[in-house]
């Protein structure tokens, strides 16, 4: 096979990239060429995304690709979920997108379930209920800005957004739209009945196209800019988590993922959505993969938690692998914390946040740095445990390893406690999965490979998994009968 090259944009809410992908018989090698942050702006007392940066690094990186001799075949996309933008009449963007954590969806979903129950809206769209999705954003838009709304012509997720930047073209993808909890994966459309309770028109919507479709070249003004030629625009699974775990090297069914990031996203792939009362009543999503797959999964506050303390920190610059490295300072499950409660969301100072829980769940104040970083860390890995044993409930089929990946899967402690808590055989990377799956989507859709099976099998024999094995059952065992007692305390 004659050596092929793709180029993924993996935007992510802490960072983006341009990584140029190379196929060359069956085997595949990744590089980064640029990376750039992303963070949110506060404009007027509300997160954002500046867009138009965000754009501008990507041509940029774009450039540096053609600028080093590359010559790749086509382009692909993929961003953090739910996040969207309104284009005008004119084709002109209607403001900055708001960002997820922004503070105008703060009792939103009840708000909606006074027009809509939440027991209707699992039952239409299969989405577990979080505050930032796009139906409660979409709901405190018109409730605070209509006449913003009503400026809108067009609706577009965050990948939409620069795919119509790069070609004109405007459509959704599937794994992207069903993160949204606007999209009935029965019935395979935008869900009428529920624009209908919002009082937002449907035909805002564009349509809904499958992952690995070809948009179309890069428009004449972008390509000319930085003398790109001929490429094309694929529209990649453009969930950067539909990416990630369709570059997943497994075999068989009977594994769980962690997608481990700033989110922690764990599930398995399923063939049918799993829409039930035990699927609400645990509060698990169904969002699209490729191929038509599903993931069934958690979404669990992952790594933001460090991110923050981290950044709390400050001037006290730590890299993450010092952070990681101060574990042996600290006691063993001295202090555990539910990493999904709500108060972590977006606070102001995340290790006074943990503080307070600790405090109010009558257990020891973090003392030190690395105190807080083994209590992140082994609640992390304790709250994975627990997942598991629910989508063992939820699937009813066997889990016999987990795959983690994703720039968690760098995070050796995590991955060893992750082992340790849940008695499973780990298997960590590949690291740069969601640009890997990106870049292999694109050979999809170019033919130059021809199933996920053997986009799969070209990954495996690419990137090799650092296993981890169990250990200190008991120990973990009994830690997670006191997780369990802790996070069902009430908390108010």
């Amino acid at each position: 096979m004659e050596s092929q090259t793709f180029v993924a944009f993996d935007l992510g809410a802490e960072s983006g990239r341009t990584v140029a992908g190379t196929l060359t018989e069956s085997k595949l090698s990744v590089q980064e060429v640029s990376r750039f942050p992303n963070e949110m702006v506060l404009t007027e007392g509300h997160l954002h995304w500046d867009i138009h940066r965000l754009f501008r690094e990507m041509k940029e990186g774009l450039a540096r690709c053609i600028m080093s001799g590359m010559r790749p075949r086509s382009v692909g996309v993929d961003t953090w979920g739910v996040d969207y933008g309104l284009l005008d009449q004119h084709g002109s963007f209607v403001g900055l997108p708001y960002a997820y954590r922004d503070h105008r969806t703060d009792g939103a979903m009840e708000e909606v379930f006074g027009k809509i129950s939440r027991e209707r809206v699992y039952e239409l769209t299969g989405i577990q209920f979080m505050q930032l999705n796009t139906l409660f954003q979409l709901f405190a838009a018109r409730r605070d800005e209509p006449a913003v709304l009503e400026q809108a012509r067009k609706f577009l997720f965050m990948p939409d957004i620069f795919n119509y930047f790069l070609t004109g073209e405007t459509a959704t993808e599937f794994t992207f739209a069903t993160t949204s909890q606007l999209y009935n994966p029965r019935t395979g459309q935008w869900e009428q009945e529920l624009f209908l309770a919002l009082e937002v028109p449907i035909a805002l919507m564009q349509k809904i196209i499958p992952s690995g479709t070809v948009l179309g070249p890069l428009s004449k003004t972008v390509s000319e800019e930085a003398s790109l030629g001929d490429l094309v625009v694929v529209s990649v699974a453009s969930h950067d988590t539909g990416s990630a775990i369709a570059a997943i090297p497994a075999e068989s069914d009977d594994w769980a993922y962690i997608s481990s990031g700033t989110w922690s996203l764990m599930g398995v792939e399923t063939k049918q959505p799993i829409i039930s009362e035990s699927a609400l009543h645990f509060n698990y999503t169904n969002e699209g993969g490729v191929g038509g797959t599903f993931r069934f999964l958690k979404n669990i506050m992952g790594l933001w938690l460090l991110q923050q303390c981290r950044k709390a920190w400050l001037p006290r610059q730590y890299s993450y692998s010092e952070l990681t490295e101060m574990i042996s300072q600290a006691a063993a499950f001295r202090s555990l914390l539910d990493p999904d409660y709500p108060a972590y969301f977006n606070p102001p100072d995340m290790p006074a946040a943990i503080r307070e829980f600790c405090r109010i769940t009558s257990q020891p104040v973090p003392d030190s740095h690395a105190d807080y970083i083994r209590c992140i860390l082994e609640s992390l890995a304790l709250k994975y445990r627990l997942v598991l044993d629910q989508l063992r409930t939820l699937h009813h089929r066997p889990i016999n390893r987990i795959h983690i990946i994703g720039g968690g899967a760098q995070n050796k402690v995590l991955c060893q406690f992750t082992a340790d808590a849940t008695g499973l055989p780990v298997l960590a990377g590949p690291i740069e999965a969601t640009a890997i799956g990106n870049v292999m989507m694109q050979a999809l859709a170019l033919r130059v490979v021809g199933s996920l099976s053997e986009m799969r099998q070209i990954i495996g024999q690419s990137f090799q998994p650092v296993v981890y094995q169990p250990r200190n059952g008991e120990l973990w065992e009994s830690a997670f009968d006191h997780f369990k007692a802790i996070i069902q305390t009430k908390v108010n």
